[in-house]
């Protein structure tokens, strides 16, 4: 019998429907009942690809014997930390707050007003070496609530006023200024220097996680302090990525992190935004280096995701899970005796000896693929690469969460558009296109305003921070792939949405959530660069790009707010916020920027002249009469900019002195 989650859209809460437990999804009905009732709410927040998630629903949600505990003492609300992350981020802070860590699945205890007074993470049904037991935890929280409310009630209040502290530090940098801002850059290259390892690359010990954003502040970082070992840093971690089981060999992409130091054995799940953000950082590095590698570890992602996560009208789902027939990594290994029976017996033993597949195997009894301590494949390896893959396809097959998520798919825009413009691949950038009319016509409601995910015909869900803020660095992106004054003039828009509703104008920064949003216990803000670079972070970057590429003293100003903000967060641990770092560093260094005049359409050629030049440190607009209008609106001061009578003419200015006029692009001087 199915319980009040079959009619949702999420697959995470889909995956529940079943359950004998009697969940809700965040609804008021659920804290109506809960308080009719006089019962506690037990809110268990997950995501559909989360391993520890599937653990906890097989032990105990699809008990029923737990679910008769859950049942009678309780309101039970199941919630998707993907489509609300501003439910998430609030009892994600709880949770650490209380117990010092957090991760997922989310379990919270509190009461119908929503006021928490338990928190952790994962528990087994039974007690286990030392880790309490959901059972026993279930019966106490009972016996308490009966016994001792006051003390649980006044627990909540507690914990409620903990995570409402203003956390702001008012006007204690009143201005940017650009020395102390690089002595911030170099405090977060020299944390990163301290625990970079100089083996098997990445910063600090297992578990290791990509976070591609810190890669591509020490490979920024690396060109304008010119320092070459932030740069070594940055190619030491990717290639040990590219070697290491973390990289889908077979069928491309990268999984969510690496459980040993060496990338050889991850955490099998596949995310959108770690696909997006390593793209970036690879294409980067093969922009920096132009080591041929690179660019084909971008390439090989792309398609990977073109292939599995790409929905039929353009848009990008959220991942893959990490177990197939509930089996962890079950659909990536293989056994020597497998790879022969698909590429015959001497490939398959060259296949073998190539990608580390033996028989005593090195994933319980089965072998990743890897190239560690092998570097480079021989290209002629492909087609067997092919063959196992469609062998792959059907020998088992992989849970995928397919809801679209807009600011997931805004990163992966920008991947793709960034790809098309460093690989010179049109196909790319059409996929960015079309994913981009995807959220148009689908993730856009009447009132213009974003809705933050899409699945099964059905949009749903306030769209927050995030979403404005990475969709805007999409629709950026595109204007510098393109040249289109409808991308800028769109990202404009969407910033302006978001100083409107996210804005917080008393202690600066952004919150998660809207200001006209259903509120929460706390309206929580975020700057942590985690997994994700952060909606603060995000709007740094969004807010310098439109100050400079517009020259409007509105959106100076904006930036300067964000940036002072920025600046007083992440002072004392500086490497915790590289997203951050990377806006900072387009406010100190050099800044140029370049108005193109064309006579007629912006041609193919002058675009694949203009991506030539630096992707940092340069800020490009394009003027033809067809656009000089739109353009106008977006940016004022390109109104005395004339068009030439013939051809193309630029101006290039630099840190406000600028260059005469040229006819061609080669004339004017770049670094």
């Amino acid at each position: 019998m199915s319980n009040r989650l079959k009619d949702e859209k999420s697959p995470y809460l889909l995956q529940h429907k079943d359950n004998p437990v009697n969940w809700y999804p965040w609804c008021g009905e659920a804290f109506k009942k809960a308080e009719a009732e006089d019962k506690p709410i037990f809110l268990s927040i997950g995501y559909s690809t989360c391993h520890w998630c599937h653990v906890m629903a097989h032990e105990s949600f699809e008990d029923e014997a737990v679910a008769e505990l859950l049942n009678q003492g309780y309101v039970c609300v199941k919630v998707d930390r993907e489509e609300r992350p501003d439910i998430d981020a609030v009892y994600m802070s709880v949770c650490q707050a209380v117990t010092g860590q957090g991760g997922w699945p989310l379990t919270i205890i509190m009461t119908p007003e929503q006021k928490p007074f338990f928190a952790g993470t994962y528990f087994p049904k039974e007690q286990y070496y030392g880790r309490p037991g959901l059972v026993d935890i279930l019966r106490e929280v009972g016996r308490l609530w009966k016994s001792r409310r006051e003390d649980l009630l006044k627990d909540g209040e507690e914990i409620t006023a903990l995570i409402n502290r203003k956390r702001g530090r008012g006007s204690q940098f009143d201005r940017f200024n650009e020395s102390r801002e690089k002595e911030m850059l170099q405090k977060a290259y020299g944390i990163f220097d301290g625990q970079f390892d100089a083996l098997w690359g990445g910063f600090g010990g297992a578990p290791k996680f990509p976070s591609p954003h810190n890669l591509l502040f020490l490979m920024r970082y690396a060109k304008e302090a010119h320092e070459p070992n932030a740069l070594h840093m940055a190619e030491v971690t990717l290639n040990a990525m590219a070697d290491g089981g973390i990289h889908d060999h077979i069928g491309g992409g990268f999984s969510r992190y690496s459980t040993d130091e060496r990338w050889l054995v991850p955490h099998f799940e596949k995310m959108l935004y770690d696909n997006a953000l390593l793209t970036l950082a690879y294409l980067e590095a093969y922009q920096l280096t132009e080591k041929e590698r690179y660019g084909e570890v971008a390439r090989h992602t792309l398609d990977y995701v073109l292939r599995e996560l790409t929905d039929g009208q353009g848009g990008f789902y959220c991942g893959q899970d990490a177990d197939s027939d509930g089996v962890e990594g079950k659909y990536y290994v293989f056994t020597p005796d497998e790879v022969k029976s698909v590429l015959g017996e001497d490939a398959g033993k060259e296949f073998c000896v190539q990608y580390d597949i033996t028989e005593e195997g090195n994933f319980e009894g089965k072998s990743i693929p890897n190239r560690i301590g092998q570097g480079l494949a021989d290209e002629n390896l492909e087609p067997c690469r092919n063959r196992l893959y469609a062998y792959r396809l059907k020998r088992t097959s992989l849970h995928k969460d397919d809801k679209i998520l807009l600011s997931w798919n805004a990163w992966m825009i920008l991947a793709f558009v960034r790809a098309g413009v460093v690989l010179k691949e049109k196909r790319f950038l059409e996929a960015a296109r079309k994913a981009q009319a995807f959220i148009e016509a689908h993730m856009t409601g009447k009132d213009g305003r974003l809705w933050l995910r899409f699945r099964d015909g059905e949009a749903a869900h306030q769209g927050q921070l995030d979403d404005y803020a990475v969709y805007a660095l999409a629709l950026l992106e595109l204007y510098r792939a393109e040249f289109q004054a409808g991308d800028l003039a769109g990202a404009i828009r969407r910033a302006r949405q978001m100083i409107r509703y996210f804005e917080d104008d008393k202690a600066g920064g952004y919150f998660i959530n809207a200001s006209d949003s259903a509120q929460l216990i706390a309206r929580p803000k975020e700057m942590y660069d985690g997994a994700v670079p952060s909606g603060n972070s995000a709007a740094a970057m969004v807010l310098w790009k439109l100050a400079v590429l517009t020259g409007d003293p509105y959106w100076q100003e904006a930036a300067k707010r964000q940036l002072r903000y920025c600046v007083q967060e992440i002072q004392e641990y500086p490497a915790g916020y590289s997203f951050a770092l990377l806006a900072i560093a387009e406010a100190v260094y050099s800044h140029r920027k370049l108005v193109c005049t064309v006579k007629g359409e912006i041609s193919d050629s002058l675009k694949r002249r203009l991506w030539n030049l630096p992707a940092y440190g340069m800020s490009i607009l394009v003027k033809t009469e067809g656009n000089a209008g739109e353009l106008a609106e977006c940016a004022p001061f390109t109104a005395e900019y004339p068009v030439p009578q013939e051809g193309e003419m630029f101006y290039l200015c630099e840190d406000g002195a600028c260059q005469a006029p040229v006819r061609e692009i080669g004339e004017i001087r770049c670094e």
